[in-house]
């Protein structure tokens, strides 16, 4: 019997799993077996999983299971399924996800009983996520209680995030609480950081804009290949519209839904946290597959407004930074030739429509490139000379 490790990612929807084959050598490489996941939880669950080559083992849909379906049900339909499909497997450890380790836990740690009960204080920080994770380690332990489980943390990627990146404007006891932000999916963004070289080379250590994009949804900046911004924070919450959370909320607008609607804050998080994003903007579905294929003009909106959310921070920023990027580089090659020179120089004292007619830079720029004054010459007394 070979030994083989079980992944699992217990996610606010769904269930993914990877069986991988454990090498003959410490030095050698873990070999995928199957993966698959269960999606669609609470909604419509389906099953599926793939073998190593790419082909399809299965594609079941699970919606006739005996209710109430949940994360605890989807693993044991996966954990069944894999000691069916693979007799010759002995699962020798059990990996998780855990979306929120807090300040506690920056590396994986072994779960025991007293890790757990530190997992569980966290529950209000990550609701859709953490209790999910938890029910899923405990019906593993009693399915498998001779088999270690590990737990990584969505959050430790995101320590290594400057301390002014990582502050909220609030008072300093507050962050020495721990209120603060985490950043998460952070497991996603470390493997696509580890990965980035065979595609970028060099350019990889670069700044990196990187998306996750599922249910929940958040973009995370790299630099060096670390985490150094986040559009999530203290919850899984913030940043990007998702399936069923609302994103950025301006924070006056749960005050008023608390002290003008009258609202309880258990009404007020199951309505940000499930009745919002995709959802509660269409009022159909939080699953973005359906609402491109719906005619509705609901869904065409919230999907709009989803792609707006998602793109509109990516577009900011790099697009200038690309473009001051190509005039850097251009400056530095032309200024070696004295000709250049002495056109930008022309130009910079020129009126700014003739440097509109004759060049793409401004007049401003052609004054930065030459090395005189900035400013147009009516903003300088009449007989200023160009400042050097």
């Amino acid at each position: 019997m070979n030994d083989a490790i079980l992944a699992v990612d217990a996610g606010s929807s769904s269930v993914k799993f990877g069986v991988f084959a454990l090498p003959a050598s410490r030095d050698g490489e873990l070999a995928r077996l199957v993966h698959g996941q269960i999606e669609g939880i609470g909604v419509a669950p389906r099953f599926s999983a793939v073998g190593a080559g790419g082909e399809t083992l299965a594609r079941d849909d699970v919606a006739r299971a005996a209710a109430p379906f949940h994360h605890e049900a989807a693993l044991s339909h996966i954990l069944e399924w894999i000691m069916q499909r693979l007799p010759g497997q002995r699962l020798a450890a059990v990996g998780h996800r855990v979306v929120h380790g807090g300040s506690l836990f920056a590396e994986p740690v072994r779960l025991t009983a007293s890790v757990l009960s530190k997992l569980e204080a966290l529950v209000p920080l990550a609701p859709l996520h953490q209790p999910n994770g938890i029910a899923g380690i405990r019906a593993l332990g009693a399915r498998l209680p001779d088999v270690p489980q590990i737990a990584c943390f969505d959050t430790a990627f995101h320590r290594t995030q400057p301390a002014m990146a990582q502050l909220f404007g609030l008072p300093r006891d507050l962050s020495a609480d721990g209120i603060r932000r985490y950043g998460f999916h952070g497991l996603s963004y470390q493997y696509i950081a580890s990965q980035l070289p065979m595609h970028l080379g060099a350019d990889s250590d670069g700044r990196v804009i990187v998306a996750h994009f599922g249910n929940g949804a958040s973009l995370c900046g790299l630099h060096g290949r670390r985490s150094v911004a986040s559009t999530m924070g203290f919850t899984a919450l913030d940043g990007l519209l998702m399936g069923t959370r609302c994103g950025s909320l301006d924070p006056g607008v749960v005050l008023y839904l608390i002290q003008e609607k009258r609202m309880a804050t258990a009404q007020v998080a199951e309505l940000l946290y499930e009745r919002s994003g995709l959802l509660g903007v269409s009022g159909l579905s939080s699953d973005l597959r359906v609402l491109l294929a719906s005619d509705k003009p609901a869904g065409d909106r919230s999907v709009r407004l989803s792609h707006r959310a998602r793109t509109g921070l990516a577009r900011r920023g790099p697009r200038r930074t690309r473009r001051a990027g190509v005039h850097r580089r251009y400056r530095r090659k032309q200024r070696a030739n004295p000709a250049t020179r002495v056109r930008a120089v022309r130009l910079a004292r020129a009126e700014p429509r003739s440097c509109r007619q004759r060049s793409p830079w401004t007049a401003n720029q052609h004054r930065q490139f030459a090395g005189i004054g900035v400013g147009h010459r009516d903003e300088r007394g009449a007989g200023d000379r160009p400042r050097r």
